[in-house]
């Protein structure tokens, strides 16, 4: 087990659901109700010191619940250490915090999570579509989008 996941497990045993280690990276499951709490935590503890979002990806599982998976990819520059945290996100009611409280960078990335999978982000400042246009119907990475509907016609913007 690596340091991080080790402070983390001792600071928020009812959170973590699993842990582990490849490459040298460690990765943490949490509960989604957890996320704030352990996004402030690493943060700003001076051990751990992630100090930037890499990136935010969604993972469907179709068939499987919870369906959804939100990943998130912290780097420490002070340590050169990466961390990623996943959440399982249930099909019912695909939400989850957003981070942009504590990484301004998490507006595109939590966008495009919303765009692509449909799972939104409780106190984002703006969700809207980042990569498709307004009209477009559904969410084109889930595994159960049609690959050959047809969408709205869009007329020239003025």
């Amino acid at each position: 087990m690596g340091k991080a996941t080790e402070i983390i497990r001792e600071k928020f045993t009812e959170f973590i659901l699993d842990h582990h280690e490849n490459g040298g990276d460690e990765t943490v499951i949490i509960k989604p109700e957890g996320l704030l709490k352990v996004a402030k935590f690493i943060k700003t503890h001076p051990e751990l010191d992630f100090n930037i979002l890499m990136d935010i990806a969604g993972v469907d599982y179709l068939g499987r619940e919870p369906r959804f998976e939100v990943v998130y990819h912290f780097y420490s520059m002070r340590r050169k250490a990466r961390l990623r945290i996943k959440l399982p996100v249930s099909e019912t009611d695909p939400e989850v915090d957003t981070l942009t409280v504590y990484w301004k960078g998490a507006d595109w990335y939590e966008r495009e999570v919303w765009d692509m999978f449909g799972v939104r982000f409780r106190g984002h400042p703006n969700l809207k579509r980042i990569l498709m246009y307004d009209g477009f119907e559904g969410h084109p990475l889930r595994k159960d989008y049609p690959f050959n509907k047809r969408q709205p016609r869009i007329g020239p913007i003025n």
